[in-house]
Formats: C-alpha cells, structure tokens, sequence
C-alpha cells in the first residue's frame, strides 16, 4: 500500500508515524494508499525547519524570491495534467473541472511574482522639517496554512506563494482525505529552487492543527473549512496570540427576476449547483425565483438538464463527466440523510438523486432538485456540500433579499437579471462578502480578495490579492531626521510637531 508521507526541511518524512488514515479512490471505493498523520513532535518538527529557514528567506531580496515563483509557476504549467489526475483520483472532481482548480491557484502565484511592487511601503518627504516618514512592509516570520478536502490544489495556493514571496516561511496541514496533489505542488517549489525549510507540509488531524494553533514560533494561521472549525480556530489562534483569518462555511443563493434569461439561468445554476457534486464553498445551493411563474419556468427548465446530467467516474477516456463522485462514502451518508431530511420537513422532492443506478461501488449520488424549501428547513439553513438544489420561492425583489441576508452565512450570492437597476439594488443592499450579476460563481481573480460576511468568515482580512499580502506583512513606519552638523545641539522635551 503507498504510504503518502510529511515534507519537511526538503525531504519526505514520515515513515515512523504510529498513525495513518485510508486514502481512497471516490470512484470505486476501493483504498488507494494511507497517509501518515503528524505527532505533535511532527509538527514541532516542520515549525522547527521554518523557523531556522526564516532568517536567510527573509533577507533574499525581493526580486530573488520573485524570480523562484516565476520558475514554480512554470512547473505548475508543465505538470498541469499530472496534479490534475491527482486531483481527480482522491477528491473525485472530473479532470477538466480539477485542470480548472489548479488554473486558478496558478493564477495567484502569477499574482504573487508581483511581490517586489507589492510589498512597498510608503515615503513622505518633509513631513517636517528635515523629517523624512517611511514605512516597510516587513515578513512575519512562520505562517501556518490549514485546508480542506474540496479544494486540494487551489486553496493552497492561496496562501503560501504570497506568504513565502513576502518572506515568511510556512507549514502547510492539507486534508488527510485527498493529500497527494497538494503534496506534489508543495515538492515542485523545491524544484523551482525554493531552499529547504522555507516550505513545509505534514498531514495530521487535530494534534497537527493544535500544534499549530499554539505553538508561539507560528506567527499567522490561514485556515479554510466548516464554520464551527473555522470559529475554534480563529479562537484558539487568537488566544495564543496570532494573527488568524478562517474561512467558514457557505449558503450561497441566486436570486432570479422575472425579466432574466431564464435559460442562462438554468445553464448556470445546473453548473453552479451541481459541478463538482455541489463540493463547493461557492456552490449555489438555494435557488430564489421571484414570481411563482418565474419558479415554474425554471423548475421545468432545471428538470430538463437534470434528464441529461451525466454523472460518472472522475477519470474516463474521451470526454468528461458532468459530476464525478462525492468524496468519501461518509461524506456520501451526510448527503443522503440530508435529502431524507428534506423530506421530512415538507420539502418538495422535485428528483431524487438517490435513485442513480451506479454499481461501480464509487460514492455517487445525482443532481438533487427540491422545490418549496422554507427558511427553517435544515437543508436550507445548513450547509450540505453535495449536488442538492433547493428553490425558494420569493413573491418580491424585496423579500429575495430579506431572505439572503437573514441567512447566518454571507460568502457568494448571484442575481440573474436584465434590469441595471434591480442589480444595482442588489450589490448595495446584499449582506454577502461575494456578489455575481448573471455571473453564477462569482469568485474574485487572483488581483482581488476572496472572502465572505458573518459566520462565513472570522478575521478582519480576506485571502490573497491585496488582503493576502497585508494579512502576511505587517508595517512598521520610520520617521528619520538627520541633524545639518554635529555642533547644531537640540534639547526638545516636548512632543515633536511641525
């Protein structure tokens, strides 16, 4: 059985963990390697490697570390369509979805090689006389990234090229559930010339992540997961005296007019809704028609799609699947018991995607359509992550947005209209940190922050783009006065002003 191993100080390690869990292959269901999970002395022994890196990372000119990003951005490129299968084999997402992924991670390191204009103070010439006031964007020392299953490859790279083009080093915990993609785009940095130490990677459970949490060499923790992880790390990390931003978890909604497009809203809620088997923080989950016609329309339109929907292994010859497996077989219950709950409530069972005749023995389920979902139901309150669209009826432009922003999550919302004005409503009074008009998944490029509202997100700055550089930097501001001759003696005792 492959073992998948830590990568710490520039060489995998790991062998001797007492501790493994399965890795497995969600279109078959069959084990395809183990992973070992990080001791606390793991742990201590990845921070132990940045931190000795730190010093000689941090004082590389900017322009050096930018010139290793340019180099492992290239690698990225070359080797696309290996970490891709990785990608496809353990978390399930089809191959063009799982290219897609590691397209937009590649785009921030693209982002990053801009670091040497991006870390940049500020200088202001005679704020007095012969006073000069400049500031340095400096490094923090060790960051800490944690990331989940859904996003093997992007997510990190959201974090750690921006940490480590700023000069910090960083230890990185992925999931445990699907390690091998982000285990390989962690070694192709020392194949761009990155030096040993200044990135690290161990897998683990909670003894990792609490390691991290409390260890005082880390300096910064960037976490993305579930809401209730997201509020114990953001709180543990701060108690201990670090800068955390954890982002949590989503119930993102798409508002649809009367006057929209009602086909481009269905094509883009059938790829919103249901790509990637719903394994999205940006997934729209809740559908809000406004108008009972405007719902019927896009019901039937929705069912027609759903009739096509082509749901299979996540690596096949030829062409794609429309939605390949959900992660884990557990993961799999968790979507079924909630479609069982939706039942229960009064929901409106519109297509079943239990019913999927699948005997591969992977961890299927269909597209998943209700009709009639209530505020109240759990399978609108709650985050399911799985191919499961509710519609919500709403009778007003006004009532649509009542009920997204009485929603305790605010990551990504849409409105699907023609009307300029309805949408520009809709950006001013929405309470969500993302907003899309007729754009479905309306996730910021590299050059902007991605990062939601309320209990989507526990920290003051959002990922990369120009969050991600100030949350891995920290100011410091130098007022500098050099005396015309040392005979001209000065004895100042009040404070100094213009």
């Amino acid at each position: 059985m492959k073992r998948i191993q830590h990568y710490i100080d520039g060489r995998m390690t790991g062998l001797d963990s007492t501790r493994t869990a399965a890795v497995f292959n969600p279109s078959t269901g069959t084990q395809s390697a183990e992973v070992s999970l990080a001791s606390k002395a793991d742990t201590e022994s990845a921070i132990q490697a940045a931190a000795k890196a730190f010093p000689g990372w941090a004082a590389t000119s900017p322009l050096k570390r930018s010139r290793v990003l340019f180099k492992y951005k290239a690698l990225l490129e070359e080797h696309t369509d290996e970490i891709a299968r990785l990608i496809a084999s353990e978390h399930g997402k089809v191959l063009s979805d799982a290219r897609g992924e590691l397209t937009r991670g590649i785009e921030v390191v693209e982002f990053a090689c801009g670091m040497p204009h991006l870390q940049k103070g500020e200088h202001s010439l005679n704020v007095g006389t012969g006073v000069d006031s400049f500031s340095m964007m400096q490094p923090l020392g060790v960051c800490a990234g944690i990331t989940p299953f859904n996003f093997p490859a992007m997510v990190p790279l959201w974090m750690f090229p921006i940490a480590i083009a700023a000069g910090n080093t960083f230890v990185l915990k992925p999931s445990e559930k699907d390690p091998s993609a982000t285990l390989r785009i962690v070694e192709l940095f020392t194949e761009a010339g990155l030096p040993d130490g200044v990135l690290n990677l161990i897998n683990g459970d909670k003894e990792a992540v609490d390691t991290l949490l409390t260890d005082p060499r880390v300096q910064a923790v960037s976490f993305v997961g579930s809401t209730p992880i997201a509020e114990y790390v953001y709180a543990t990390g701060s108690q201990h005296g670090k800068r955390v931003q954890a982002l949590g978890g989503a119930k993102n909604h798409m508002v649809i007019m009367p006057d929209a497009d009602l086909d481009q809203a269905a094509d883009a809620l059938m790829g919103a809704a249901y790509g990637s088997a719903g394994e999205r923080c940006m997934a729209i989950s809740v559908a809000v028609p406004v108008g009972d016609e405007t719902a019927s329309l896009l019901r039937e339109k929705l069912l027609s799609r759903l009739d096509g929907l082509r749901v299979g292994q996540s690596i096949v010859e030829g062409p794609d699947h429309d939605m390949g497996p959900l992660v884990t077989g557990q993961h799999l219950d968790k979507v079924r018991a909630y479609i069982a709950a939706g039942v229960e409530e009064g929901a409106e069972l519109v297509r079943d995607g239990r019913e999927l005749d699948d005997q591969s023995g992977g961890y299927f389920i269909g597209g998943t359509l209700f009709d009639q979902v209530k505020p109240g139901m759990r399978i609108y309150d709650e985050e399911i992550f799985g191919p499961v669209l509710a519609i919500a009826r709403a009778a007003s432009f006004d009532e649509a947005v009542a009920m997204v922003n009485a929603h305790e999550f605010g990551n990504g919302t849409a409105i699907f209209t023609r009307d300029g004005d309805s949408a520009r409503q809709y950006c001013e009074q929405i309470q969500v940190g993302m907003v899309g008009v007729n754009v479905p998944i309306p996730v910021p490029m590299a050059f902007h922050s991605f990062g939601g509202w309320k209990r989507s997100i526990f920290g003051a700055l959002h990922v990369h783009g120009p969050d991600g550089v100030r949350f891995y930097t920290r100011m410091k501001t130098v007022t500098a006065r050099w005396p015309s001759g040392l005979r001209e003696r000065t004895n100042h005792y009040s404070m100094p002003t213009l």
